[in-house]
């Protein structure tokens, strides 16, 4: 069997934003199961994961699927262990409590292309700005999109690594693109956001772009931010059956502001202003297709017997999609019990 490509990929333990890392294994009679591949070492000192004197690192797989660039090729996200096999304070993942998968998360990744010419996003003029937002949301034509068949040639490698995508669209700001990724468990959903972020940057080295994380790369100018909204449900929420039951759940989080807000992304107050459809960072709200309140109650959640799930609008797009289900998973797993147990009582 020929050799096989396997690039294993991780998160450093950069603050306030961990960044994305990766170097290439060769393995023979290789056959592209998760089980099949080793762990492996790496410098934790050139990383910001250990001490010079101690750098020994443990990448763990637990993710696995093709290249869609490299013939013969996997990507595999990893897990940054400790050099005696406990999960390194920078591994969020192993903090996620879902090991029944009942958590389904669906995650709204929004980004800007960043020209590094001009320091600008792509479609920006080197001097003063583009036309007002308005015409670029969904849009079409020259005068409105700027790299759409970087956004395209994205969707199409992350659909042939089999990440589930489910769709795409043009963003507020010129420049600004989404994508979308749905997943049946939490781990599953993280693992799939890395994955297509870690796409994004290789897509990038090859069109001598940037993508732009930061929630508000342009300021308080009148340009939108970029979050990653945070659609969530399990089976509590998938069954409530009823409006008090969903907004109990919803206000589970009104006391935990500050925890959901510490792992939401760095630089997330410069966005979550009150303005461009966003709540204030210091407030806490919800309502039925309310994009300007802190969680949204879907219009499908509440038309369709008051079952269904949830949207948290406050992560960034720079937050850690494994941060922001661990915590999310906390919060409702907390009003659930507390549900469960008020109608035990009354039974």
């Amino acid at each position: 069997m020929a050799k096989k490509k396997l690039e294993y990929i991780w998160l450093d333990g950069f603050k306030p934003t961990q960044s994305l890392r990766s170097k290439t294994k060769i393995i023979d009679n290789f056959s592209g199961k998760l089980e099949e591949c080793p762990e492996w070492g790496f410098d934790g000192s050139s990383t910001e994961q250990a001490e010079g004197g101690s750098s020994d690192c443990i990448l763990k797989p637990v993710y696995i699927c093709p290249d869609p660039v490299v013939q013969n090729g996997y990507l595999v996200m990893t897990e940054v262990l400790d050099a005696d096999g406990k999960a390194h304070e920078s591994n969020a993942r192993a903090t996620i409590e879902d090991e029944d998968d009942d958590f389904w998360f669906g995650f709204e990744q929004e980004y800007f292309l960043w020209d590094t010419e001009t320091n600008k996003p792509l479609g920006f003029p080197a001097s003063g700005f583009p036309a007002p937002q308005g015409p670029y949301y969904c849009g079409v034509g020259g005068q409105n999109v700027f790299g759409r068949d970087f956004k395209d040639e994205h969707l199409n490698i992350c659909l042939e690594a089999g990440l589930n995508l489910e769709g795409t669209n043009g963003e507020v700001a010129a420049g600004q693109w989404e994508f979308q990724i749905f997943a049946k468990g939490a781990k599953q959903a993280g693992d799939e956001i890395w994955m297509a972020r870690y796409l994004l940057e290789r897509l990038s080295e090859r069109y001598g772009l940037a993508i732009e994380y930061h929630p508000k790369p342009l300021g308080q100018l009148d340009w939108n931010g970029s979050g990653m909204h945070a659609n969530f449900s399990n089976s509590f929420l998938r069954n409530a059956g009823s409006k008090e039951k969903v907004e109990q759940v919803c206000e589970a989080f009104r006391g935990v502001i500050d925890e959901h807000i510490a792992v939401y992304g760095a630089y997330n107050d410069q966005r979550l202003t009150g303005l461009h459809e966003t709540a204030a960072i210091t407030d806490f709200s919800y309502g039925v297709s309310d994009r300007g309140a802190s969680i949204r109650i879907p219009l499908y959640t509440a038309t369709h017997g008051w079952s269904g799930y949830l949207e948290d609008r406050r992560p960034a797009s720079n937050a850690d999609p494994y941060k922001v289900a661990a915590r999310i998973i906390k919060t409702v797993k907390s009003a659930t019990v507390a549900v469960n147990g008020k109608e035990a009582a009354m039974a």
